[in-house]
């Protein structure tokens, strides 16, 4: 043990007399092959890596959303408390495409106090080698924003659809989308596209029309607000 010990003082000794850019990198190797001999290194967790953020990018498909409260409360908590939670990526092609933390991202590359802290860059983690499908991705930025957070109904919809066309069955879509079948049917609903899903069953509660529905919400709303005016 004291062997190893010496050995790995005299590596960090090394790295230490680096530029900041190649310490950086130095570091990162050193994770990554921790990672590989690492029991946990089917756990993306396991391997935190500092990049610069320019080679961090959004993804074209997350309907997750954050009001500017929540957006500044997140600034806030980035500041003060740091970075708790790394950005969650796909790497393709010395690209890193985010699955899930797009707005701790933006914060980290927008918000200049904490850019200057971070010297440019930003902390990920790589998804699994298996989800390199787009639908595969999908599915786990949505996974990520069912289990904590909002997401647009809008863009959700677009989403299941897509799957549908991609040949997931309803019950994969189910299964993956932590979803139960009819809030599937409801979202093809929206989109106008239930015509994707005429082959399943569905319970016949969802069974609506959502053109009248909306009327309805459109002339209750009409209503009320004229209510106030008179009073």
């Amino acid at each position: 043990m004291d062997n190893f010990t010496n050995l790995l003082k005299d590596l960090m000794a090394e790295i230490e007399t680096k530029p900041t850019k190649e310490k950086i990198s130095l570091l990162n190797e050193v994770k990554k092959q921790l990672h590989v001999i690492s029991p946990f290194n089917k756990q993306p967790i396991d391997c935190v890596l500092w990049v610069e953020n320019d080679q961090v990018g959004a993804n074209d498909y997350n309907p997750n959303s954050v009001a500017s409260p929540e957006m500044q409360l997140l600034e806030c908590s980035i500041d003060e408390d740091g970075y708790t939670q790394p950005i969650v990526t796909w790497f393709n092609e010395e690209r890193f495409t985010i699955v899930d933390g797009f707005h701790r991202h933006r914060v980290g590359k927008e918000t200049k106090d904490i850019r200057e802290k971070l010297l440019g860059y930003l902390p990920v983690t790589i998804i699994n080698d298996e989800k390199s499908g787009k639908d595969d991705r999908i599915a786990s930025t949505i996974r990520h924003n069912r289990a904590r957070g909002k997401h647009s109904v809008d863009a959700m919809s677009e989403i299941v659809v897509e799957l549908k066309k991609r040949n997931w069955t309803k019950e994969r879509i189910a299964k993956h989308l932590g979803m139960d079948q009819d809030e599937i049917l409801r979202l093809t609903q929206i989109s106008g596209l239930v015509e994707l899903f005429k082959d399943c069953n569905f319970s016949e509660s969802w069974d609506i029309d959502l053109e009248a529905d909306l009327s309805n919400i459109e002339l209750e709303d009409l209503e009320d607000s004229n209510e106030e005016k008179n009073d």
